[in-house]
This record gives C-alpha cells, structure tokens and sequence, in this order.
C-alpha cells in the first residue's frame, strides 16, 4: 500500500464518523391516544377530558401544578413568582414574565405577539361573555370585583374595578370575599392565555384554530381521528419541581431539572373509543402508555392482581394509582318521570340507589380496581372523610319495600312496576356505545329488573350525551369527574344550584343544599367545613340525585423506553415531561 493510500484508509473512518455525527437526531415522537373525540380547542368552552388534555399543553395558565410534589402544589407558570396576596386575603398582584410569545398565526399580520397582562384581563372576562355558555365561568362570576357589569352587558372593553393591568407585565385581580381556591382556577386550562387578535379574527371559530404559548403547538388535525402537536419553538418552559423521598421523583427531578421543556419533538394522538382498541394499540407499541386498564380488558394483562409474566419480560410496567375521580349516576331532578322533590320521586330514586351493587360492580366490571363511594368526595381531595359511609346501601328488599309504600304497587302484564298513578314507567338511561357501556348496562339492567324497574338504554357517543345533558334532554346517567383542582369543593358545585345545566347535570337545586355550600366554601379546610359537607352529604343521600358509585383505582401501564413518567392527581397529561428512548422502543419493537 502506498504511502497515499494509507493516509486515506486511515482517514476514512473518521470521515464517516464526521458524516454521521452531522446526521440530525432521530426524531423524538411520544404516541398517545384520547379516549372520546375532541371538541372545538377553545379553552372558555371546553370542559371533556380529551380536549382538556389537548388545551393543557397549547396554552398558558398564570400558575401549574409541580409535577412532582406530593400533595399537589401550585408553583409559577407564565407568573415568574406566586402572586402578592394582601393581608385580607382579596388581593392578587402577578408579575408576567417578559419574553413569552404566542405561536405565529395571520392574525398578528407577520409581528411576533408577546404575552402581557391585558392578554390575561381579556381571556377572563371572555370566560363571562354569554355567548360562549363557558361551563367554566362559575368559577369566576360574581367573585371579582366589579365583575356584575360583565353579567349586566358583556363587553371585553368594559373596565371592572377588579381585573387591571397595572402595566405591561403587572396583573391585580381583587375579590368581593375571600376565596381559598381561587389560586386553583388560575391553573385550570380555562383560565390559559389567548390572544384577542386571534378571537377576533375568527369569530365564533376560535376552537378551529389554537393560538397559544404552551410548550406544544398543533400541527396536523384530522378531527375525531388524530392530531399531532409540535414542540413549540418559541416555548419558554423550564423544568422545575419539588422531589420527595422517592427514588423515582430524585431521578425525574434529576433529569430533567432546569431543562427546556417539552423534551421530545411531537405527540401523535389518535381517537380511541373502544377498549379493545386501546389495548392491542398498546400492547403492540403503537402507544407509549396506557392510563386506567379497560375494565373489561384487565384480564388480558392481570393475573391474580399481578401484571402477567410474559408482559413483565417485555419491560412493561404497571402501576396502581389513586386517581382523584368520582363515579356516579345522576338523575335529572326536572324530569317528568323520575325528577321533583315529592316523596313519591325521592323514593322511586332513592330505591334506584338501595338497587345499585356496588360489590358486583368493583368485582367483576372493575377487577378490583376501585373502591365504593361513600359520598361525592374520592381519597386525597381536601374534605374528605375516610370515617364517612353513606346511609343508603345495596338493599334490594328495602328498595322493594320503599316502593311499595310509595304506591308504585301496581305491575304491568309483564311484572314491572308503574306509577302511583297507574301509568307505565319506563326509565330512560343514556350509556356510551362501548364495550364497557354494554356491561354498565347489563349490570344496570339486572339491579332495577330486580325491584321491578324497567329501563332501557339509549347509547351515544359521550361528547353527545354531555351536550344533550346540558340541555336537560337526558334522564340518567353514569358519569365520572376528574378534579379539575384537589379540593372538595370542586366536588360539592356538582349539585350547587345555579350550576344546573353547566356541572350540575343532575339539575340538583335544594336551597339547604345551596347555603350549605355556600358557606363551606368561605372556610378552609377543617372542622367546621367538614361539619358542612357532613351534612351535605345526608341532603345528597336524602334527596338522591346521584348514585354514589366508585372510586377508581388506575391500574397505568408504561412501556420501558418511556422516560420521566409519574401520574399526576390533577393534570390530564404528563407530555411535557416525556421524553422517549429511540433506540430502546427500536430494540423492542424488534424483539417483540
């Protein structure tokens, strides 16, 4: 070999080490799937928990949730600090911190948009402008300052006395009374940051088109099918968080403290309605994880509580978690057939409560993966009393005995009750058109068949059966609440009465309810809120709008090349967080 010849075979192989270090990274995608389509990306509007979970990572709320402290603990977002609060507690002075821009979008005509303090005024006040019927404005109505001129005639340039920007990054928010979770509905995807221009450009379209600050940016969108959020370029996020004791939050906290967040490049996400679906989409890779097993899948991968060998083998994880979420059955109090508050209605509904198994349910529909509702409270929310068991158990004799009393005596030739005034009663329950939906209503079916009920199902995609609940179109129906913040009160509005039509589905309007929670919600956490809700708690068991059901249990599985994930109580999503090991999921994916 010459001399020449040499130098090159020497130089080759760092040449090909230079040609591949200037190869950009692989892509970093984490793959995710909602359960329930989206709606419109309009965070006044929104209240499902695939929208929410979209909203949350396309726009801005003055504080978030610390993502590891435990318990939940609010810490600065777009804020640069928690707010001044005066010493009466009425007061709340922000700082914005400077340098956070909106995603490009024609509507700013080619300018870069900074955020300011106005941005913040103006995305409140549009919470209360009636058009948009925002399911979130009871938060705020009737609790700032000078907010009645919004409620009198809304208008966006109409000053009130307690929503100022002092100047360009300085927001005051002053209370009529002292609010304790007041600092919790600034964290809610609702109270995110929007543009006016933006509003403006796109009257009444607004969830069509997403202009935010957050850490992800939308970028393809098929509706009701997937969409793909880009890590936002001009995102300023920076991890900070509160580690505890446990060796995964110091890892968590350890690899991701002071980073630039998101820490991957996009996240696909796809529409997946059905329980089967999501699972074989898991297990075949296809999703990086999986929040709350089926229950009607848990025995494709439990066995005798634990997750199956052949799964562990693969690196997959499971994880048990106390999720801050309440199931029940609500029954609308206007209804011509099952509503009112005469005794002959309370008992037809409280007897529909005595009828529920909840054993059968936790045992076969949810695998164990729940324990029973005592009252509208889960464990970890503030005001929850594990002492507490409702007055109202499974009792199918007494539920018959009750209708007895009550005059639904009289049968239809084919068994089932009527009304005391002898006309046929058919209850009307609306379910999804799932797996799982078919099995709520088998169970459903059996319980009130077994004190002479007839029901029957009419089955829906949820997103529809929500909007027709909020036009008091629907009769019955099981449905679940996530926290929007760990307090009890979050819980409690859900029957507050001049929420009816908006979270009160169940149109639940009692005035000794009403005062009651009226005046826990001016307390703090302690023995005299607890007195209220206490007694709140024996109105809801007397009166039965709802059926108490269960808390769920999450069993979560997670795929090994999935970093940083820790389950949060509050947030719908951790994607900011993530971040994803190409080569490992390539090496299992291969293996698999």
């Amino acid at each position: 070999m010459t001399l020449r010849l040499a130098a090159v075979a020497l130089l080759f192989p760092l040449l090909c080490a230079g040609s591949a270090a200037a190869q950009p990274p692989e892509e970093k995608v984490l793959r995710m799937f909602l359960s329930t389509s989206e709606t419109g990306l309009d965070p006044a509007v929104a209240s499902d928990n695939a929208t929410l979970s979209l909203l949350e990572n396309l726009f801005d709320p003055l504080l978030r949730y610390d993502y590891l402290a435990r318990p939940a603990k609010l810490r600065p977002n777009t804020a640069s600090a928690m707010p001044e609060v005066s010493a009466d507690g009425l007061t709340y002075t922000f700082r914005i911190r400077p340098g956070i821009h909106f995603t490009p979008d024609p509507a700013f005509k080619g300018v870069k948009r900074e955020v300011t303090a106005q941005d913040y005024v103006y995305s409140i006040k549009r919470l209360y402008n009636p058009a948009l019927k925002s399911p979130w404005a009871y938060m705020f109505e009737g609790k700032i300052e000078g907010d009645e001129v919004l409620k009198k005639h809304y208008d966006a340039d109409t000053p009130v006395a307690g929503l100022q920007a002092l100047d360009r990054y300085t927001l005051r928010i002053r209370l009529k009374a002292r609010d304790n979770n007041f600092l919790f509905y600034l964290a809610v995807p609702a109270a995110g940051v929007v543009a006016r221009e933006v509003i403006d450009a796109y009257p009444g379209q607004a969830g069509n088109h997403p202009v935010g600050t957050g850490p992800f940016m939308v970028g393809q969108w098929k509706r009701s099918d997937r969409i793909t959020l880009l890590a936002n370029p001009y995102s300023t996020a920076v991890f900070h968080a509160t580690a505890g004791d446990h060796p995964e939050d110091r890892a968590i906290a350890a690899a991701l403290e002071g980073k630039r967040l998101p820490r991957v490049d996009r996240v696909e996400v796809r529409i997946a309605e059905e329980f089967q679906g999501r699972m074989l989409g898991f297990l075949n890779a296809e999703y990086d994880y999986l929040e709350q097993i089926p229950e009607s899948m848990t025995d494709m991968v439990v066995r005798d509580g634990q997750l199956k060998p052949e799964l562990a083998a693969r690196g997959i994880v499971l994880s048990r978690f106390p999720v801050l979420q309440t199931y029940y059955m609500w029954m609308n109090m206007k209804d011509p057939v099952i509503g009112g508050y005469g005794k002959d209605r309370i008992a037809l509904r409280r007897a529909i409560s005595l009828a529920y198994n909840n054993a059968e349910d936790i045992a076969l529909l949810k695998k164990g993966f729940a324990i029973k509702a005592e009252s509208p409270l889960p464990p970890n929310v503030l005001g929850y009393d594990p002492a507490y068991r409702s007055p109202v158990p499974y009792d199918p004799a007494l539920a018959n005995a009750l209708l007895d009393r009550h005059g639904y005596t009289q049968r239809d030739p084919d068994g089932f009750r009527r009304s005391p005034d002898g006309q046929a009663l058919t209850l009307t329950m609306h379910s999804e058109a799932t797996v799982g939906g078919r099995l709520r209503d088998e169970l459903w079916r059996k319980c009130l068949n077994a004190i002479g009920l007839r029901v029957v199902f009419k089955s829906d995609k949820k997103t529809e059966i929500i909007k027709a609940s909020r036009l008091g179109t629907v009769q019955m129906f099981e449905s679940n609440w996530i926290a929007d913040f760990p307090d009890g009160d979050n819980f409690y509005q859900l029957l507050y009465g001049p929420n009816a039509g908006r979270a009160n589905y169940a149109r639940f309007d009692l005035p000794a309810y009403n005062q009651r929670y009226e005046a826990a919600r001016q307390l703090s956490d302690g023995p005299a809120r607890q007195k209220l809700y206490f007694e709140m708690n024996q109105l809801i068991h007397a009166y039965n709008p709802w059926v108490p059901l269960t808390h769920v249990l999450s069993g979560d599985l997670r795929h090994p090349w999935l970093k940083n994930y820790k389950r949060h109580p509050v947030e719908f999503t951790q994607w900011r967080y993530l971040d994803v090991d190409v080569a490992q999921r390539a090496r299992s994916t291969r293996a698999k």
